[in-house]
């Protein structure tokens, strides 16, 4: 048995008034394979690109171990050159991904590779994101912390992106005061029968190759497997729903300080009561 997912729609090319009719509006995800060939991203971004402009940098690395009391909001778990994190990825498949780069702060120049397209909504410009990442190395299912409208542009090689929306909360196995599923569900390949709520879940799946762009609407939670080595950039404008801003301000203002509290209070007790609230929640629903 699989997930219950439909294939994410795709379109060539999409002018800003069909955008905004039939994927913003009714806050529905789409592919958009043709968007970006004038960017001189386009055909410059790759990851010997990326080694070549970024090399001496200073990486911030983050794996698929569970969360521990420890760790602060987003800590990285390792550093290493970009250089030598490139010839890693390239080499073998490693857990180690990076997350929320900020190349504006990093690598002005990469500035001029892309611009900001126009899809009628406006799009925050101090935050253009940079996720890498090796073979088989993924993302825990999430959603953002400000559920924001994501626009995810793929470079190099091939991503599975796996989507829910907001509606679905009941049977992720959602970790209370949390971002975050159980963080043993394989997405990829889930165990039905230790997390049989899964059944009842339905969302949206897609490949994204190099040139590619990923709609994600408000609040949508996506799981992210790198098919091959590769990196995305996403840039992202505010929720626009007054539930899911008010959403929003909670989790950036209290929830993530709530949380941060309750941690260094109760230390892993605190983590593994949430863990097993998950699914003592879910439960109720099936």
């Amino acid at each position: 048995m699989e997930l219950n997912l439909q294939q994410i729609p795709r379109v060539e090319t999409i002018t800003k008034a069909d955008f905004l009719k039939h994927y913003f509006k009714p806050q529905k995800p789409v592919v958009i394979e043709r968007f970006i060939e004038d960017w001189p991203a386009y055909s410059k971004w790759s990851l010997d690109y990326m080694k070549k402009v970024a090399g001496d940098k200073t990486v911030p690395l983050y794996d698929d171990r569970p969360v521990d009391y420890k760790d602060g909001f987003n800590e990285a778990h390792a550093t290493m050159k970009m250089s030598e994190y490139i010839d890693l990825l390239k080499r073998e498949p490693t857990k180690f991904r990076i997350f929320l780069w900020n190349i504006l702060k990093e690598i002005p120049e990469l500035q001029k590779d892309f611009e900001y397209p126009d899809f009628g909504i406006r799009l925050l410009k101090s935050l253009p994101m940079l996720f890498f990442g090796g073979r088989d190395s993924y993302t825990f299912m999430h959603y953002d912390i400000d559920l924001a409208n994501i626009f995810h542009f793929h470079f190099e090689g091939k991503k599975q992106c796996i989507l829910f929306d907001q509606d679905q909360n009941n049977y992720l196995y959602k970790i209370p005061h949390s971002l975050i599923t159980r963080e043993d569900i394989n997405f990829a390949n889930p165990d039905f029968k230790k997390w049989p709520a899964l059944k009842h879940a339905k969302g949206w799946i897609c490949d994204l190759k190099h040139g590619e762009v990923l709609y994600m609407p408000e609040g949508y939670w996506h799981y992210m497997r790198y098919i091959t080595p590769g990196f995305s950039m996403s840039l992202r404008a505010l929720a626009r729903n007054p539930k899911n801003l008010g959403k929003a301000i909670y989790n950036v203002f209290l929830m993530r300080n709530y949380d941060n509290a309750m941690r260094k209070l109760k230390g892993q007790k605190w983590i593994d009561w949430k863990n097993e609230k998950a699914i003592e929640n879910t439960n109720r629903f099936i």
